[in-house]
């Protein structure tokens, strides 16, 4: 019997901008995370109920992580979890600047102040072929109703500018776009509406997830498409449904800033995790 069929499995419930995860600390001991479990564990009503999942394990700098939709896929990126779980280990550490491993890359975090962590979520990928599209085209106006922006932060997003986010039904208008031909991998949709100087109002529907009320990669992908419309400057405040995130696109990267919380430590039990054997 393994550890965790004896011990169950331990995991740690966070969001940001209600833009939840569940979070399992890999480091101590490996876990083996499937598309069954991490099905079964996104489920709502069955399970614990995420967004997304990550796996902390320890890697070349503080930390590696490894995301999972609910659906069981798994992304290179995520932002509001990268900087959930950022916070977690400069409170474990002490520390106030972090390097995180991700499928992504390498990515930086820092101690904002007043309860805030910033995380760079590296340089946008705006050639065709990086986020990828289904062939060459321009990535600043797609050949899609609406004429919306393509950007890759990690995974793949189409941005819609429109008049009123409120007015869309994303139930209807996510799923159709999120597995549009143009995107092999599917894609992340955003609708934004530009609201004031340098501020954006957005909704997202994720990949693999679907309507959340936050997304820190998509956030990214809104703010730089935003700047090369010339809709906004590259500092822009983003309003979601589940609160406010500030997005810097600097020469180094998207540097993107907000609050966290962790939630609760909670464990899965043995009876739980055999019945996905």
């Amino acid at each position: 019997m393994s550890d965790l069929e004896h011990d169950g499995l331990p995991f740690m419930k966070m969001h940001g901008l209600g833009n939840d995860f569940v979070v399992v600390d890999a480091r101590a001991r490996a876990v083996s995370i499937t598309p069954a479990l991490a099905q079964a564990l996104g489920d709502r009503h069955r399970g614990a109920g995420f967004d997304q999942l990550a796996v902390i394990t320890r890697g070349s700098g503080d930390a590696h992580l490894t995301f999972y939709n609910s659906d069981g896929s798994t992304s290179a990126a995520c932002g509001n979890a990268t900087r959930c779980i950022a916070r977690f280990l400069m409170e474990e550490t002490g520390k106030t600047a972090l390097t995180l491993t991700t499928d992504r890359g390498t990515l930086a975090a820092v101690d904002a102040g007043g309860g805030l962590t910033s995380v760079n979520m590296g340089a946008p990928q705006l050639d065709w072929a990086e986020i990828p599209l289904a062939h060459a085209m321009d990535t600043l106006s797609l050949p899609i109703a609406g004429n919306p922006v393509a950007t890759g932060m990690g995974n793949p997003h189409c941005t819609f500018f429109v008049d009123d986010v409120m007015a869309v039904d994303l139930d209807r208008f996510g799923p159709e776009h999120e597995h549009h031909p143009l995107y092999p991998q599917r894609t992340n949709v955003q609708v934004a509406q530009i609201t004031g100087p340098d501020r954006i109002r957005m909704r997202v529907w994720e990949r693999g997830a679907g309507l959340t009320l936050a997304s820190g990669s998509s956030s990214c992908a809104t703010a730089v498409a935003a700047a090369r419309r010339g809709l906004t400057g590259r500092r822009v405040t983003i309003d979601l449904d589940g609160g406010t995130l500030q997005v810097d696109w600097r020469e180094d990267g998207v540097w993107m800033t907000g609050p966290t919380a962790h939630v609760f430590d909670a464990r899965l039990t043995p009876a739980f995790l055999a019945s996905l054997a």
